[in-house]
């Protein structure tokens, strides 16, 4: 019976929606095989280690995925994000900045850059990432979040508490 990389993919991730990660990861690993090149598969495959708490695989794979298209927003992001948690913030900002030179308008790159910055203790260009983050999308409650402790890491009382007023109508909004 041949085996169709799409089905497995499919059928992949099924598995890691309910937790099976060692059967989701050797069903992407035999999709690669039958599809070496869709950057898709290796994406998944990485998300999928990462999700595992396999840190090191995840960033292999999803750097694989980024070797094969080196454009596409969530790969970017994704790879960001787990530098960010392996703590690598050189490598996580540089691939943030690659993305914001495709997308200067994605709000969520511009979070994860302030999250990098934060970490980093660079809380001045934390909030500017987290402030461009809101101007683009003013109901981005994440971004809300962490501008309002970097502004309390600053000492800016009045930014603090306008932070906090817009994520309670995001919050009062989003209940009814």
């Amino acid at each position: 019976m041949i085996e169709h990389a799409e089905t497995l993919n499919t059928q992949a991730i099924t598995l890691a929606q309910n937790g099976d990660f060692r059967e989701a990861i050797a069903c992407f690993k035999r999709a690669i095989v039958v599809e070496k090149k869709n950057y898709l598969l290796w994406f998944n495959l990485g998300v999928t280690y990462r999700d595992a708490g396999e840190l090191q695989s995840a960033h292999e794979c999803l750097m694989k995925a980024f070797d094969l298209n080196d454009t596409d927003r969530d790969v970017i992001e994704t790879i960001a994000l787990v530098d960010l948690t392996l703590q690598d913030y050189d490598e996580a900002l540089t691939f943030c900045w690659t993305g914001l030179d495709y997308y200067p308008t994605d709000s969520r790159l511009w979070n994860t850059l302030g999250v990098i910055f934060f970490n980093q203790s660079n809380y001045k260009e934390a909030a500017e990432s987290f402030e461009r983050a809101i101007t683009i999308n003013p109901y981005y409650y994440d971004a809300l979040f962490n501008l309002r402790d970097t502004y309390d890491e600053l000492g800016n009382k009045a930014g603090k508490d306008l932070c906090i007023q817009k994520m309670k109508e995001i919050k009062h909004t989003d209940n009814d």
